[in-house]
């Protein structure tokens, strides 16, 4: 079982690494590094190739934590060694989420992790997932600032996670420290956040940004 799970994380690793929006980007012709806010998530997908493709590759940047977590599900179905299965579920969409921000097909570079991390709470813990998400989709909505939303959506998952009926309590530390890590990744986003320069979401169609030098920070994923 062992040997069968450090399988699954070597593979969960190497599935959240694949860089789909820099892929898609790339059959157009297009750096998606150089565009933009310079992130690989499906906001700047949405700025350099639409909505359409952005949509996509949200989906699959969800997919890559939330499949190995399945995995794990079926290999794991009771607790092992005194650990709840949900942990084993839980880490495997993690070391996911690892992989889409530290990507070995990036140079060890990569996004920031939030749909990812969807992705994992999804296939791990589905009624957080729900309760984030929900929460996250609010707040998109009213405040139009996507990286509050996603700040304050995974943050929610800590408190969800202790309430919510059903959860293993020993992936509340888990969740803080999955907070502590998105915050640091949005550090520029709440200086701007605080400064009031943040860039808004758009619902509609944004026109398709040219490579830039210096591109700003300003989306979430």
């Amino acid at each position: 079982m062992i040997f069968k799970l450090i399988l699954l994380y070597l593979a969960s690793y190497l599935c959240g690494g694949i860089p789909f929006g820099v892929l898609f980007a790339k059959r157009k012709g297009i750096d998606l590094m150089k565009v933009g806010s310079g992130n690989i998530g499906a906001t700047n997908v949405k700025r350099a190739l639409g909505s359409k493709i952005a949509f996509v590759v949200f989906v699959l940047d969800v997919a890559k934590s939330t499949v190995p977590c399945l995995i794990a599900r079926l290999l794991v179905d009771h607790p092992l060694h005194g650990i709840p299965a949900q942990v084993f579920w839980f880490s495997a969409g993690l070391i996911a989420i690892f992989g889409h921000c530290v990507s070995p097909f990036l140079g060890f570079k990569g996004g920031k992790g939030v749909s990812t991390a969807l992705g994992m709470v999804i296939g791990a813990a589905p009624l957080v997932a729900s309760g984030c998400f929900g929460l996250f989709l609010v707040l998109l909505f009213t405040t139009r600032y996507m990286s509050l939303a996603s700040i304050i959506g995974v943050g929610s998952a800590t408190i969800f996670g202790w309430f919510f009926p059903g959860q293993a309590r020993e992936l509340v530390p888990v969740y803080a420290l999955l907070t502590v890590f998105v915050i640091y990744r949005h550090k520029k986003n709440i200086a701007r956040l605080r400064d009031g320069t943040e860039p808004k979401f758009s619902f509609g169609k944004e026109p398709k940004q040219v490579a830039s030098e210096e591109p700003p920070e300003s989306d979430a994923e």
